[in-house]
């Protein structure tokens, strides 16, 4: 049974994942580099590094689709995991919804005078899954 609904996970993600998988190669033809850790793929390195570098504060440090993390540096993605993991699991459970609904949820919390990023209710979880991780 446990089986059963990791493959259901994993399938409901799968889209998300799909879009993931394809920047992964993007970034692998720019010399980025794959691990996988708790059985999500994580991507860093290479150019993305140096884009990252270009770009200033509107670059993220990383970011989710699905089961797939590309992020700046394999180190930023070591000191991220907690907080892209916990996205990694909002994809499980919402499929490719994850997409409208973290959009409609950064324009909800702009119309209320708040930070897209900041006020949006999926990053809210997220950085309190980091804080959990790290009071562990």
């Amino acid at each position: 049974m446990r089986l059963a609904r990791l493959l259901l996970r994993y399938a409901w993600a799968s889209p998300a994942t799909l879009v993931g998988l394809a920047l992964a190669a993007i970034a692998g033809a720019f010399g980025a580099t794959a691990r996988v850790r708790k059985g999500v793929v994580e991507v860093a390195g290479g150019r993305l590094t140096r884009l990252a570098g270009s770009s200033g504060a509107l670059c993220p440090i990383a970011i989710t689709f699905g089961h797939v993390v590309l992020g700046v540096t394999h180190g930023a993605l070591e000191r991220e995991r907690a907080h892209e993991h916990a996205h990694v699991r909002q994809y499980e459970r919402w499929g490719v919804l994850f997409f409208p609904l973290y959009a409609a949820s950064s324009c909800y919390a702009l119309l209320r005078g708040g930070d897209p990023y900041r006020g949006n209710a999926f990053e809210r979880k997220a950085r309190a899954a980091e804080w959990e991780e790290r009071r562990a």
